[in-house]
């Protein structure tokens, strides 16, 4: 058997993980990650209410594209609630550091 040469490795950074292919990379702060993230729930809750509101009075919609509408907001909104106990929890942690 011959030797596999001229194989390199690839580094796989995490921004090329969540970002779709093509898409430039910014200097994104750490705040307007977590900006981004509450106004994206926000915006999904509010979807979410709006179609509810067409539901009741109603309007022309799909009872099971509200239920969709709720359970994605939900999600979201429980995910952010984990990733902000998470940061809660790791500001404790340092704050706790005695130097």
């Amino acid at each position: 058997m011959k030797a596999i040469h001229n194989i390199s490795p690839q580094t796989i950074l995490p921004s090329q993980l969540t970002r779709p292919a093509g898409t430039a990379t910014t200097n994104e702060s750490f705040a307007n990650l977590f900006l981004e993230g509450f106004s994206r729930v926000n915006e999904m809750q509010q979807q979410a209410d709006r179609a509810v509101e067409q539901l009741q009075t109603g309007g022309d919609v799909n009872p099971s594209e509200v239920l969709i509408a709720v359970q994605k907001a939900d999600v979201e909104f429980k995910l952010m609630m984990q990733v902000r106990n998470k940061m809660l929890q790791a500001y404790q942690e340092i704050k706790d550091i005695r130097i």
